[in-house]
């Protein structure tokens, strides 16, 4: 009886082992705090990064529109699942950071075409052969962020997987990675930074009485974006459920970049672009970043891209530069109009632009949202005369 016992405690301890241990890791960019390959725990306690800390870590440089590699280590894939890749302006990420999606993977991530697992490793050692790419869109400012991968795994456990690498988005086309010196990269480049609006990022599982996710299923994110990658079975794709599947409650999209402190700032009054890719089925916008209450699911109707542009489509002394009818030629580019009133981040290349407003107080130039130039006086303008 005394052996039984044993041998069914040395049973439970392996299959422990492969339970906390079987999952993955974001190799590229590294990411910061050491993570183990574990999930986020279930109340979400450990939500985001699974660390407090980016000291140490290394700076991935990374020039915006240039191709990033996302790569990960580890063979308990789930059968893959849904991934997005975000960005905040803390470094570190807290708890009240406000997070923006610039990439959704929409099944097949972090492995395609698999049902199950790749392989045996449990350690999180082997390389997963499947890589992603990604770019940083313009729009997004230069200086410090830092960037998330969350994965929702499409078999197992109802889990959220997250790591976070510290960046440095530059101008240029290098790309160089240097130490981390927490105090010097936490502040001085965030001031007075301002961001086009993005999407929330998706948060779900933790609890999953907030929102659940399906099992067998890779689930469809209720507003991924603009950049949308496919690589699952369209029938495989399922929309999450739950009081609150909108985003995460401490994420905003658009607000204007500060040093990292406590306090969450407010996001301008801009609505989220719809997505303008043909390919991928158009997502509703999400509520106005102002608001708390979690965005309605993604309708199981797809909306056709020529209907969406109609709808977006600027007043004739507001289009894009050139012509009402130009096209995008890269994906991700942002477009401002003549005015300076409007902007439109590009979809898939040869779409027309969808553009929209603007924030108050905001201006759209060369590509770039930034504080608008106030207009002098006639008097001052002129010369002054009673």
């Amino acid at each position: 009886m005394h052996s039984i016992n044993n041998i069914l405690t040395a049973s439970a301890i392996a299959l422990f082992a492969t339970t906390a241990q079987g999952h993955m890791i974001m190799a590229t960019p590294p990411p910061y705090g050491s993570p183990n390959n574990s999930p986020l725990v279930a109340d979400g306690s450990n939500f985001p990064c699974k660390a407090t800390s980016n000291s140490g870590g290394t700076v991935t440089n990374m020039a915006i529109g240039a191709p990033q590699k996302l790569s990960f280590l580890g063979e308990s894939v789930h059968g893959g699942g849904s991934c997005q890749v975000s960005l905040t302006t803390d470094t570190p990420a807290t708890k009240s950071s406000k997070w923006m999606v610039i990439h959704s993977i929409e099944g097949g991530c972090p492995a395609k075409n698999v049902a199950g697992n790749i392989g045996a490793d449990n350690s999180a050692s082997a390389p997963d052969p499947d890589t992603y790419s990604y770019s940083i869109p313009t729009g997004i400012a230069p200086g410090a962020y830092t960037l998330a991968w969350t994965w929702f795994n499409k078999v197992g456990n109802r889990e959220m997987y997250m790591n976070c690498a510290s960046i440095k988005v530059t101008g240029g086309s290098s790309k160089r990675d240097t130490s981390l010196n927490e105090t010097d990269f936490a502040i001085p480049e965030l001031s007075g930074r301002d961001t086009p609006s993005f999407p929330a990022m998706f948060v779900a599982n933790i609890p999953t009485t907030d929102c659940l996710t399906a099992d067998s299923k890779d689930v469809q994110f209720p507003d991924p974006g603009t950049s949308v990658e496919k690589d699952g079975v369209a029938s495989d794709l399922g929309p999450p459920t739950g009081p609150k599947c909108g985003g995460s409650s401490g994420s905003s999209s658009g607000a204007p970049a500060g040093p990292s402190s406590g306090d969450v700032s407010t996001a301008p009054s801009v609505a989220p672009p719809v997505a303008a890719a043909p390919s991928v089925a158009a997502a509703p916008a999400a509520a106005a970043p102002s608001v708390v209450s979690p965005a309605a699911p993604a309708p199981s109707v797809a909306v056709s891209p020529v209907a969406a542009a109609g709808a977006a489509t600027p007043p004739a002394d507001s289009t894009s530069s050139g012509s009402s009818g130009s096209t995008c030629s890269s994906p991700g580019t942002m477009l401002c109009s003549p005015d300076g009133k409007q902007f439109a981040i590009c979809g898939t290349s040869g779409t027309a632009p969808i553009f929209q407003p603007v924030a108050a107080g905001t201006s759209c130039t060369n590509g770039v949202i930034g504080a608008a130039k106030s207009k002098r006086s006639a008097k001052f303008a002129t010369g002054y005369s009673s």
